[in-house]
This record gives C-alpha cells, sequence and structure tokens, in this order.
C-alpha cells in the first residue's frame, strides 16, 4: 500500500480509509465547500456511503480518491481522486476522471495544485491516455486550477440537472 501514498513539500495523501470519516463529515457538512460540488450538505448516511463506495473503488479500480494532509501536524485538508464512477452524462466519459475539493479554510494556498499535480504525475505514470474532469461554470477557483495542469475544455453536459463544462488532459511524460 505504501506505493498508494504520494507526498510533496507540504502534504501527504493516503487512500482514504474509515478513520477520515469525522473529517468527511464535517467537510460535507459545510456549505461553503459543497456549494459547487453537490449544491448541498450531505449528512452522516451520505458521507458513509460516499467513504465506503470510495474505499471499494481503491480495492475495485486499485485507484480512488486519496486524503489530503499537511505533512507537518496531519490537519485534514481535503480529497483528491482518480475515479471511474460511470456516470450519466451525454457525452459519456470515456477516461479515467479527476476530482478535488478543499476545506474553504484550506482554499487559496496552492494545497489543491500541489495535491492535484501529484496525484496527476501518479496518473500519468499508472494509467493509460487522457484523464477528464466535470467542473461548475460557476466554480471559478476550480476552472482556473484546472487550466493551470493543462485541463482543456471539450465538452458542455448536464449532470443531475446542472450545467458542467467538462475538460480533459492529455497524459504526460508517459
Amino acid at each position: 500500500m505504501n506505493d498508494r501514498i504520494l507526498t510533496t513539500e507540504r502534504l501527504m495523501l493516503s487512500p482514504v480509509s474509515t478513520e477520515d470519516f469525522d473529517d468527511l463529515l464535517t467537510l460535507w457538512s459545510n456549505e461553503d465547500f459543497t456549494r459547487h460540488i453537490m449544491g448541498r450538505v450531505l449528512g452522516r448516511e451520505e458521507v458513509w456511503f460516499r467513504l465506503l463506495r470510495d474505499i471499494g473503488h481503491w480495492a475495485a479500480m486499485g485507484h480512488g480518491n486519496w486524503t489530503i494532509r499537511l505533512r507537518d501536524g496531519g490537519a485534514y485538508l481535503g480529497s483528491v481522486g482518480v475515479f471511474d464512477y460511470r456516470r450519466e452524462l451525454e457525452p459519456p466519459f470515456e477516461a479515467p476522471e479527476l476530482g478535488w475539493g478543499v476545506a474553504p479554510a484550506f482554499q487559496g494556498k496552492g494545497y489543491a495544485a500541489e495535491a492535484l499535480t501529484a496525484v496527476l504525475g501518479w496518473a500519468d505514470q499508472t494509467l493509460e491516455g487522457r484523464t477528464v474532469c466535470m467542473i461548475a461554470p460557476e466554480n471559478l477557483a476550480s476552472l482556473k486550477l484546472a487550466a493551470r495542469v493543462g485541463y482543456r475544455p471539450y465538452a458542455t453536459a448536464t449532470y443531475k440537472d446542472y450545467t458542467v463544462q467538462l475538460f480533459e488532459r492529455p497524459v504526460r511524460g508517459a
């Protein structure tokens, strides 16, 4: 499992575990965090099911969501991941999906970019081909970050009654 732990100058990324539940519940209960992702906060049951889904994703696919923590002190920041959720989108995702989210208290400090860059480096070495992501058009911070790490728009779609922009990034350095 050590090959699944990623470290950067300031961060440690490890596959999600049940030990992350309380931190995840706090994160998904924050309206500022969920605004551009779900449009609503999540309760205990939904957060638990998401956590179990993410643990199962690692078991089934060999990748999934990483928990982001500060190396100094271990504070929980959020998550970043590579997944296949078989989303009902048109056009459909035909490549691994990247997703990320950092707690509002840690936004604007470069942590999301640092974590995302680490995971993209892992993806470029481990997966074949491009990766994709979807972002709500009003989520300006994520749009900027996606462009910064090499994602480019390729389509607009509707996902669960919300308009989203679809992005793709070619594999690098493989």
